[in-house]
């Protein structure tokens, strides 16, 4: 988009008041949505997403900024036209979709024309901290929505250019934000994963947002309501995170009201008739929040006894029983597969025992070139980041050339299944382990 017509359509927006609908608020919002990158795959649904998401905002209240393919400049005016509405707005969003990446555990928003030859090229970038402070000033409630978590080869170029040892800086997906107080925080997928730009017009998470946000129903239940059709809809492939720091309850567009004509007898409402469909959504996000709002909302209904279950497995786990259901001797196969990209490949088997929860396993001599030691906790619930510590080798065998004796750490994370286990390594999706209990 053209600088000045950018100009010119802020200034339309901010100034023509009166073509937003009546709201007791004052709400601004701005959506970008990045698909035409030049030194990047093009992404085809961010546009469409962007347009789609400005539309149900503006129904819903908000004076609404919605660009699209913008280059560093035009993202940087955006901001400080969102910045400068946002001081006095009581609700401010941002959504974004398009590209993103972490580098030491901050997240950046990816501009149409952005480079990536080190790291100071990520001051080509947008900060999502930055974001977050520019939404501060709003009174009531601050919004931020990061449809961005796709597959990045420019995060990939990053790793290429700086080198193993400071790659371990650029994780996978993007980093967790602890957000403010009076905040919502919504990411497609978990931190450090990716999400799928979908297959029609919106990405799988845009999607259901569209399908949720115009609903009369508080926003929290809206939010939860999007993690789990994305869950469903993606064959519980993709599970967005979701972070509310809320005191209170928040209705974008009103409350549902339920009238009746006057009778003398009017007819009874049914509390239980919404509860078999809100019952699929906690199922599918499977919360002991979750639980309690489908108890506090539905506590006389068929599926308040199985709620009250469901929260006490998740409140008293047995924990004595879980922290050694893995203890035993485990083998694992640890595979680095090659990429175009010119990573070599590799594999090697190792031996490991759990004892109380804890991994543990050892190459070689602990401390001597080549020596390698793998650690970590596994949960109750199987899951377990398995840090891998080690010394390069002989550097004519090892596939980077490195020095003898040179330090590299790595982290997999793992799930453990009965005799059976698997993981990928973080920084690295071609890596991956495999466990088998003997």
């Amino acid at each position: 988009m053209h600088r000045d017509v950018l100009f010119a359509f802020f200034a339309a927006v901010f100034l023509s008041v009166s073509a937003a609908p009546a709201f007791a608020d004052y709400r601004v919002a701005l959506v970008i949505g990045n698909g035409a990158y030049t030194r990047a795959s093009h992404l085809p649904n961010p546009v469409h997403d962007a347009e789609d998401v400005a539309a149900a905002l503006k129904r819903s209240g908000f004076e609404t900024i919605v660009a699209t393919d913008l280059d560093k400049v035009g993202m940087d005016e955006a901001m400080i036209k969102f910045a400068r509405a946002a001081r006095a707005a009581d609700v401010a969003m941002f959504y974004y979709t398009g590209h993103a990446l972490q580098f030491g555990g901050i997240n950046y928003l990816v501009p149409v024309d952005a480079q990536l030859s080190d790291e100071a090229d990520l001051r080509r970038m947008v900060r999502v901290d930055d974001v977050i402070a520019d939404m501060q000033p709003a009174k009531n409630l601050r919004i931020l929505v990061l449809d961005s978590c796709r597959d990045n080869p420019l995060a990939e170029q990053l790793k290429r250019s700086i080198g193993t040892a400071r790659s371990a800086n650029i994780g996978r997906g993007l980093a967790k934000i602890d957000g403010p107080d009076g905040m919502i925080i919504a990411y497609a997928t978990q931190p450090g994963r990716t999400a799928d730009d979908g297959d029609g017009r919106n990405s799988p998470y845009t999607a259901a947002f569209l399908g949720n946000v115009e609903a009369k129903e508080e926003i929290g239940t809206i939010f939860r309501r999007i993690s789990a059709d994305v869950y469903q809809t993606t064959h519980h492939a993709q599970l967005p995170e979701l972070s509310l720091s809320l005191i209170g309850e928040f209705y974008l567009n009103g409350k549902l009201q339920i009238t009746a004509s006057p009778a003398p007898t009017p007819a009874p409402v049914d509390p239980c008739a919404a509860a078999s469909d809100h019952w699929k959504s906690t199922e599918a996000i499977n919360t002991r929040a979750a639980y309690e709002d489908h108890l506090a909302r539905f506590p006389t209904c068929p599926f308040a006894t199985l709620a009250r279950a469901r929260i006490a497995s998740l409140t008293i786990p047995d924990l004595a029983g879980d922290k050694r259901r893995f203890d035993g001797i485990w083998l694992g196969k640890l595979v680095c597969e090659p990429t175009n990209s010119g990573l070599p490949g590799w594999s090697y088997e190792l031996t490991g025992r759990v004892t109380d929860g804890v991994f543990h396993a050892e190459i070689g001599r602990v401390g001597k070139p080549g020596s390698q030691t793998f650690d970590g906790t596994i949960a109750p619930d199987g899951t377990a980041d398995i840090l891998q510590k080690g010394l390069s080798g002989d550097s004519r065998r090892d596939p980077f050339h490195r020095p003898a004796g040179t330090e590299y750490n790595n982290k997999y994370l793992a799930k453990f299944d009965g005799a059976h286990g698997s993981g990928t390594r973080s920084d690295r999706a071609s890596c991956s382990v495999n466990f088998t209990k003997r």
